[in-house]
């Protein structure tokens, strides 16, 4: 699934005479937004416990609509309907696998927050002792963070370009960087509850804008979906195949086994993201984050069904043609199918473009902060277990430092590499998560031999197939849509890595486990107690259960 924004300036989806007001209401929602952001962050506490899971005090409720808003990224808002407007059938695919990594989640949503723990080294180190696990979650939570970041900043620079009327590659760079500092600041002041309330005020906003817009869509077609679907596989690029599945240029090469390794891989991996486990410890009880997750599957169920009737209501109202002229992937489907369904000169039109770029805006801030402070929060937990003498004060501005680091990485190669395909990133991202989380996770609960080998065994081992395999996969290069496409060194035949690496992570993780001679069993025992129960083990029930 391609993230890049490659505009070719040919139409201006917004008008001269829209422009303006659509700005001016853009920068004073920014700074409404921000100024919120900020009160909020003031109000944050200084202990490290209350800033990284907000002290576990957050309702069911009101955390699965955070969960839910965690899944309205810029990325999921922009690609998945631009895939549907143009691929049609392809794009409806990869929408449905949002709802499949939320059934993943569910399966260790309670298990994660009875085990106390809500950092991946935490995490890690239910199975393993030392420092080496702890090591092993750094770099993985690194190796996803980082490429996300760029994703998620490139796709907002872009989209913050097109509104303005700026085609340039150096006005997409300004605006990514403008973006990415206004997100930065908030990232480096913001904890988890502050960030959760901007979550939750997205979903409703979100929701809202997709429902208005998708109306007025349906209303051009005399209320009837039949037509309005018709009307999509007319305007598309290929009318008689638009519905049918091989249509999507990125994927229609590689065999439908390439098309099962994509949607296996993306739906794993983007399940067990960094700062989802983050959300999911902060629940106040085992039952809470099963609660939520109910919760954020229906809200996500409602996104994804307004989503792909977005994409649908895009095609039939703009067509594929005026879509690529714009944008060749497709990304600013949204923004261009609010421009089209009220008339030019409308007040309407107006404050409709200007709810959808505020629904952009929204997914950028929450999004990139979000992984930022997932990622951060690693780092500093880990850098106070790894002092002797450590302060809640040093703790908190390891973390504030931290996050700025992130964030400037992030910025930076995201602003470096603007020209370039960002297709390797996403598959790099999502594989590492695949092939290095869910398997230690899934015998981390429910098998008594894994032990500290078979753990950096699997994380190290699928890090490293994750990281070969994608230099020498056609997403580098070979292909037309290949960061290098003159060069020619893919040997390996799939676009994700992680058609091998995840199966290769549990084998690697199984065999490391059986050639240790580390007995787990009694350590597996109090684990499998306190996921159960969400307590810890007394030592006269440690003493009987031997």
């Amino acid at each position: 699934m391609t993230t890049d924004i490659l505009s070719s300036g040919v139409l201006d989806p917004i008008g001269s005479d829209a422009r303006r007001p659509v700005i001016v209401a853009f920068l004073i929602f920014i700074g409404v937004s921000l100024l919120w952001l900020f009160s909020l962050a003031t109000a944050e506490d200084d202990n490290p416990e209350r800033l990284y899971v907000a002290d576990r005090s957050l309702s069911p409720v009101f955390n699965g609509f955070a969960l839910a808003g965690e899944q309205i990224s810029v990325v999921t808002l922009l690609t998945v309907s631009g895939g549907i407007a143009l691929f049609g059938y392809d794009g409806f695919t990869f929408a449905l696998d949002g709802l499949l990594m939320l059934g993943v989640l569910l399966l260790l949503a309670q298990k994660i927050r009875n085990s106390g723990r809500y950092t991946l080294g935490d995490l890690f180190s239910l199975r393993a002792s030392g420092s080496a696990p702890r090591i092993a979650a750094t770099t993985v939570t690194l190796a996803i963070t980082i490429p996300l970041l760029i994703i998620q900043l490139r796709a907002a620079g872009a989209s913050t370009a097109l509104l303005i009327g700026a085609s340039s590659d150096g006005a997409e760079v300004l605006c990514t960087v403008m973006m990415g500092c206004l997100v930065a600041c908030f990232a480096a002041v913001a904890g988890l509850r502050g960030n959760s309330f901007m979550h939750v005020a997205k979903v409703p906003i979100t929701l809202g804008t997709l429902l208005v817009i998708t109306l007025l869509a349906l209303r051009k077609f005399d209320w009837d979906p039949d037509s309005l679907l018709s009307a999509a596989a007319e305007k598309s690029v290929a009318p008689d195949d638009y519905l049918s599945p091989g249509l999507w240029p990125y994927t229609a090469s590689f065999g439908p086994l390439n098309t099962f390794g994509n949607h296996i891989v993306f739906t794993l991996g983007t399940a067990v993201m960094p700062h989802l486990l983050l959300r999911v410890g902060a629940s106040r009880t085992g039952q809470a984050a099963r609660r939520s997750m109910s919760i954020a599957t229906g809200l996500v169920g409602a996104f994804i069904l307004l989503l792909i009737t977005t994409g649908f209501a895009a095609a039939a109202v703009v067509g594929a043609t005026g879509i690529g002229a714009v944008d060749a992937g497709g990304q600013s489907s949204p923004i261009l199918l609010a421009s089209g369904v009220l008339r030019d000169g409308s007040t309407g039109r107006v404050a409709l473009i200007t709810l959808m770029a505020c629904v952009v805006f929204l997914a950028v801030l929450t999004t990139v902060t979000s992984v930022t402070f997932a990622a951060a929060v690693s780092f500093a937990h880990e850098f106070a277990r790894g002092r002797r003498r450590h302060t809640d004060t040093g703790e908190v501005r390891a973390l504030r430092v931290a996050a700025v680091v992130v964030c400037a990485v992030g910025l930076s190669l995201a602003a470096d590499i603007h020209r370039y395909p960002t297709d390797f990133l996403v598959a790099f991202s999502i594989s590492v998560a695949a092939s290095c989380i869910f398997p230690a996770l899934l015998y981390s609960f429910f098998w008594r031999r894994f032990n500290r080998r078979g753990l950096l065994w699997s994380v190290y081992g699928g890090l490293l197939l994750c990281t070969v395999l994608t230099v020498f996969s056609p997403i580098v290069s070979g292909t037309e849509f290949a960061l290098w496409p003159e060069a020619s060194f893919d040997w390996y035949p799939f676009q994700t890595p992680g058609l091998v690496s995840v199966p290769a992570a549990f084998v690697l993780g199984w065999l490391g486990s059986i050639s240790s001679p580390d007995d787990s069993e009694l350590e597996f025992r109090h684990l499998q107690y306190r996921i159960l129960t969400g307590k810890s083990v007394e030592p006269q029930t440690a003493n009987q259960k031997r």
